[in-house]
């Protein structure tokens, strides 16, 4: 399969690292005009430098803007009006004790992780829907499934995510629009890097192993027994943004290594 998305604007939140990265530069060089974003400018030109190094000849853009917040969210969208595939992958977490997570980090990441994809789906959907084409996927977690003792809120957004991508689906029946989740098991992003830095340090351990350390002891369900790399959860991202994945919507398409145990 050839997967050609010459002529698609792509929008990918929060791809100035990690798998957000990924998804931008496998767009990229799928043929799509990629849009990059993140909340600091000198990351997002760093990041559109970087694409266009790995991607000879791709066409990169980047637009700053925090869309944790509904004011970055018009921003955003006043300076890109219009998009033929979205991904909704900007997101935060922080494993902290359900007792110890005040109110106002139940609302950040809420904003950030659900809201910042309903904001943008809302504006761009529409624009899709009456040129009879569209991709939109949100990037959930296996944890969407999977609550994580250790961070109760950041499942909650997750499978928060589920629920609108799948409702949104049905909202667009019979436009040439699809909606999809995509739920990447413990992958090895920066975020994830910088949590296991510590033990890294400690072990003495490449970052490989001690990721795959961690996945045997808090999701021992996983088959693969490993961390995934964040190009392996780009090209289910890519495939689901493609034309050939028409017949693809409203689904939860698992990249998570056989993590969650049901069939």
């Amino acid at each position: 399969m050839k997967i050609d998305l010459s002529g698609k604007t792509a929008v990918v939140t929060g791809s100035t690292e990690g798998i957000g990265r990924a998804i931008a530069l496998g767009l990229a060089r799928a043929g799509a005009t990629v849009v990059v974003n993140g909340r600091k400018q000198d990351k997002v030109d760093a990041a559109v430098a970087g694409l266009k190094q790995e991607a000879p000849g791709a066409e990169v853009k980047g637009l700053a803007a925090d869309l944790g917040t509904a004011e970055g969210v018009s921003a955003f969208t006043a300076a890109l009006p219009a998009c033929d595939i979205l991904v909704n992958n900007v997101g935060i977490f922080n494993p902290q004790d359900f007792f110890e997570v005040p109110d106002e980090e139940w609302s950040r990441f809420f904003e950030v992780n659900v809201m910042s994809g309903v904001r943008l789906s809302r504006f761009y959907a529409q624009g899709m829907a009456e040129r009879g084409w569209g991709r939109i996927v949100f990037i959930s977690s296996e944890s969407g499934l999977n609550i994580p003792v250790e961070m109760v809120h950041y499942g909650m957004t997750k499978t928060a995510q589920l629920a609108v991508a799948r409702g949104l689906a049905k909202r667009l029946a019979g436009t040439g629009v699809t909606v999809n989740s995509v739920l990447p098991g413990p992958t090895l992003s920066e975020g994830v890097a910088e949590m296991l830095k510590d033990e890294v340090a400690k072990s003495g351990k490449p970052l490989e192993e001690v990721a795959a350390d961690f996945v045997k002891a808090h999701r021992s369900s996983s088959i693969i027994q490993r961390a995934a790399t964040v190009e392996e959860v780009a090209n289910m991202v890519v495939y689901a943004s493609s034309k050939e994945a028409s017949a693809t919507t409203g689904a939860a398409l698992r990249v998570d290594g056989g993590t969650v145990d049901t069939i």
